[in-house]
């Protein structure tokens, strides 16, 4: 095993969770060991924290995988998948740690192996620096099913920092076969809907969100759609998702309250994000830009997209990628500013 067990330096690029979370999945895919040193090196609590630990405990459980160095603070991991299983899975992260992160690990693995598979998540639905449930479900589980891997989400209910105890259903019928994507163009935009919602807080916080959004969104020429939601959940908290439709693609954003944060600047930052988003030529978003990464790195053929900003995730992500996989990516374009990427697949 030592001489095809890959090191990997978690400390690279942006040197967060993300190196680990595409390594696991990398590694459940191609069979290919890996040890990760150095993870999150430079951070301010350097190691893996509870919602890294979930996931490597998810991707060890439904490969049967052998892993040492699996523990709270540990900063280095060395991971030996087995064949991934499909089956009925739980897991419990025990803080506000990212659930929708947890899933995106485990889904794509479980996708591709003949049989269904259903997976729940405890921890946080709706936190902060990932992606919320919304965005999951109105934008990454979409594009997946584009791609060619079918998936069903639902949150049962919402967990915020610093409580988590949300909880999120996801189940997929496997046999997925990946295809290849072009997106250049974004086309005219058709549709703007909003999600505003709140858990044990008054509705009101919840319209003005929302209403404050509709106002700053009206200038599109599209007349945004609004859902109030008083969404069951362990702790106080609320969320704003914004999805706007277009004729070829789609961009989504996400914005959280927090206590003593008025409820127009939360719909203020999600204006501000999507408009600056829209003012550019980019087809898809750049969280999204970065979540498509490896499963476009898996297909076969060429894939094409154009993106509304180059991430430092995104460019992580490539890198990482180049470790398991002989796919070429290419990234046209400077951090923070629009750009082309190119991937030619391997269709594995």
């Amino acid at each position: 095993m030592s001489q095809n067990l890959l090191t990997i330096d978690g400390a690279y690029g942006e040197g967060g969770g993300q190196v680990l979370r595409s390594a696991l999945t990398l590694a459940l895919v191609t069979g290919r060991p890996f040890r990760l040193v150095n993870i999150r090196a430079g951070r301010k609590r350097p190691g893996l924290r509870p919602q890294h630990l979930a996931a490597i405990i998810g991707a060890a459980g439904i490969s049967d995988a052998r892993c040492t160095g699996a523990m709270v603070n540990s900063t280095e991991l060395t991971f030996v998948p087995a064949a991934v299983a499909p089956g009925n899975y739980r897991f419990d992260i025990g803080t506000a740690g990212s659930a929708p992160l947890v899933l995106q690990t485990l889904l794509l693995p479980l996708s591709r192996v003949k049989g269904p598979s259903s997976v729940t998540v405890s921890g946080g639905t709706h936190v902060p620096w990932s992606p919320s449930f919304h965005y999951l479900a109105w934008q990454w589980a979409p594009f997946m099913e584009r791609l060619g891997c079918s998936l069903k989400l639902h949150l049962r209910q919402a967990g915020y920092y610093p409580r988590g105890g949300g909880i999120i259903e996801a189940a997929t019928g496997g046999s997925a076969s990946l295809r290849p994507l072009e997106l250049l163009e974004r086309g005219p935009l058709l549709n703007l809907s909003i999600i505003s919602l709140v858990s044990n807080l008054p509705e009101s916080i919840a319209r003005r969100q929302a209403d404050r959004l509709v106002q700053r969104l009206r200038p599109c020429g599209v007349e945004p759609s609004c859902e109030i939601v008083q969404q069951p959940g362990r702790g106080r908290g609320t969320a704003l998702t914004v999805l706007a439709q277009c004729e070829h693609s789609s961009l989504c954003c996400s914005t959280l309250g927090a206590p003593g944060r008025p409820s127009e600047k939360v719909a203020d930052q999600a204006a501000d994000e999507l408009l600056a988003m829209l003012a550019t030529d980019g087809a898809i978003d750049p969280y999204l830009a970065d979540q498509l990464l490896l499963p476009l790195a898996l297909a076969p053929g060429s894939s094409c997209l154009r993106t509304t900003g180059i991430s430092g995730h995104l460019l992580t992500n490539a890198w990482l990628i180049g470790h398991f996989l002989s796919a070429a990516i290419n990234i046209d374009g400077v951090p923070g500013e629009p750009g082309l990427i190119r991937v030619s697949g391997l269709g594995r």
